[in-house]
C-alpha cells in the first residue's frame, strides 16, 4: 500500500529521499582508478559505518509540501510498466517548424544571457497573439514579462504582488503549485470549492468570502484538472465584483488554445478589467513542448513591476534561443490552432468512449487535455486507493484528485486522466482497463 499522510488538508503519497554519494556506490568505481597505495588506503576505509541520514530540512511555510503527485504517479508508472495517463505531457513531439526556429538560433549565437523580461521579438510575439484573442493592445516593453514557464509566471506574480497576510481566493480543485506558492507569500487561502457535474461557480458563495483584506481571486481558464471554462456569464459576475471590492484577478490561461465546447474568454478583455488582471500563459501545453519552459506574464505597467521584481530574483532571464523560437511559434497561421483542435478532440472522443465503456462515470470537460471520472463503481474507499489499485493491477496511471483540494474529502470519489497521448497509446489504456478493471 502507498503510505500517505494528511499535510493541512492534503494527502500525499510518501516519496523517497535521494543520498548523495556514499561508500557503497564508490565500491563500483574502477579498481583501476586508484593507485596501489592510495587504493589500499580506500579500501580501509570502507569498513567505517556509513553515517546515518539526517532528517530533512525544510523552512516550516514549505514543510506541509511533499514530493508532487506528478512525480509520485510517474515513478509509480516506470516501476509497474504502466500507461501513464496522469500527468499532463504529451508522450509526441512539437511541431518540426518551432524546433528548426530553435536549433537557427542556437546556431545564430544567440546562446547568452537574455534581457531579463524577454527578447524583444518574443515579447512582440506576445503582444501580436493577445490583440488578436482578446482585442488588446499592450506595450511589449512594459507589459509583457517572459519567465520560465507559467509556473515561474505563478510564483513571480504571488511573490510580487501578495504580501503576508493578504487573502487570496482559490477555486478548488487546483493545480498544486498555487498553495506552494502562495504559502511562500505568506497569503491566507480562502476557497471555493467547484463541484460535479458541471463545476459551476457558486457566484454567491464567491461574494460573501470577499472581505476588505480580499487581495486577489487565482482563477484558472480553461480549468485544470476538471477541463471546465469559465463561462461568460460566470467572468461577468467575477468581474463586476472585483470592481465593487477593488480586487485583483490573477488568471492562468495556459490552455487557452485547448478549448472545445465553446470558445475561450480572457478576463481581462472584460470592460474595466485589464487594468486589475494578470494574465499568465506559456507555450508547453499549446505546442506540445512542455520541456522547453517559456512563459510569460501580461499585466498593466503598475502590476508588471512587482511581477519583474521577483523574476528578477528567481530566474532572472529565461532561455535565450527557445525564446526566440517561441516567438516563431506564436506566429504560426491560424491553420496550426484549428488541426491542434481536431488532433485534440478526436484523441478526447478515443478516452471518454473508453472510460464510458469501462463504466466510469464521466464529466463532462471543455477544455484542456484532461478528464475527471468518478472511480466509485469500482469499490475502492478513495482516490488514492483506486490510483494505486490502477496502477498496481490495471497498468494504468490515473492522478487522485484530492491532493488539489484544500479539504481532501471534497476530491476522494474523483480521479483525473489526460489525453495528451498519441491514439495507440490511449487504445492501448482502454483495452487494459477493460481486460482488468473490475466493479
Amino acid at each position: 500500500m502507498l503510505q500517505t499522510s494528511n499535510w493541512s488538508g492534503c494527502i500525499w503519497t510518501a516519496s523517497h529521499q535521494v543520498f548523495p554519494l556514499n561508500y557503497r556506490s564508490i565500491r563500483s568505481l574502477p579498481f583501476a582508478l586508484f593507485s596501489k597505495r592510495r587504493s589500499t588506503k580506500f579500501m580501509a576505509s570502507l569498513s567505517t559505518p556509513t553515517r546515518p541520514p539526517k532528517p530533512i530540512e525544510v523552512a516550516k511555510r514549505l514543510e506541509q509540501f511533499k514530493t508532487t503527485i506528478f512525480t509520485q504517479m510517474s515513478m509509480l508508472a516506470i516501476k509497474h510498466g504502466a500507461i501513464n495517463l496522469g500527468q499532463g505531457f504529451p508522450n509526441f513531439d512539437g511541431p518540426q517548424f518551432v524546433k528548426d526556429a530553435a536549433i537557427e538560433a542556437i546556431q545564430d549565437g544567440k546562446n547568452q544571457y537574455a534581457r531579463g523580461y524577454g527578447v524583444p521579438d518574443l515579447n512582440s510575439a506576445v503582444t501580436a497573439r493577445f490583440k488578436k484573442d482578446t482585442g488588446l493592445d499592450v506595450d511589449p516593453e512594459s507589459e509583457v514579462t517572459v519567465t520560465s514557464g507559467c509556473t515561474e509566471a505563478i510564483a513571480a506574480t504571488m511573490l510580487g504582488l501578495i504580501n503576508p497576510g493578504d487573502e487570496v481566493i482559490l477555486f478548488a480543485p487546483f493545480y498544486d503549485s498555487y498553495q506552494a506558492t502562495l504559502s511562500m507569500a505568506g497569503a491566507k487561502i480562502k476557497c471555493i470549492t467547484l463541484r460535479p457535474p458541471d463545476f459551476s461557480v457558486p457566484i454567491d458563495e464567491l461574494k460573501s468570502l470577499i472581505s476588505k483584506n480580499t487581495r486577489a481571486i487565482l482563477m484558472n481558464t480553461p480549468h485544470n484538472p476538471t477541463g471546465k471554462m469559465f463561462t461568460r456569464e460566470e467572468l461577468d459576475a467575477i468581474a463586476s465584483l472585483c470592481i465593487e471590492n477593488d480586487v485583483l484577478v490573477l488568471s492562468d490561461e495556459v490552455y487557452d488554445k485547448l478549448a472545445f465546447e465553446m470558445e475561450h474568454i480572457s478576463i481581462a478583455s472584460l470592460p474595466g478589467m485589464y487594468e486589475r488582471t494578470v494574465t499568465m500563459n506559456s507555450l508547453g501545453k499549446t505546442f506540445s513542448l512542455t520541456g522547453w519552459k517559456i512563459g510569460w506574464a501580461i499585466a498593466p505597467p503598475h502590476l508588471t513591476w512587482g511581477i519583474r521584481q521577483a523574476h528578477s530574483y528567481l530566474t532572472f532571464a529565461t532561455s535565450t534561443p527557445m525564446q526566440f523560437a517561441a516567438g516563431a511559434a506564436l506566429r504560426a497561421p491560424d491553420s496550426y490552432y484549428d488541426e491542434l483542435k481536431r488532433d485534440y478532440m478526436a484523441k478526447k472522443a478515443i478516452l471518454v468512449k473508453g472510460l464510458k465503456d469501462v463504466g466510469f462515470t464521466v464529466y463532462p470537460s471543455s477544455g484542456t487535455y484532461f478528464v475527471i471520472v468518478d472511480h466509485t463503481p469500482f469499490g475502492k474507499e478513495n482516490d488514492v486507493a483506486f490510483c494505486e489499485y490502477l496502477i498496481k493491477e490495471v497498468g494504468v496511471v490515473a492522478i487522485p484528485t484530492s491532493v488539489f483540494y484544500l479539504n481532501p474529502d471534497d476530491g476522494k470519489n474523483l480521479v483525473r486522466f489526460t489525453f495528451c497521448k498519441d491514439e495507440e497509446t490511449l487504445r492501448s489504456a482502454v483495452i487494459r482497463m477493460k481486460d482488468k478493471l473490475k466493479k
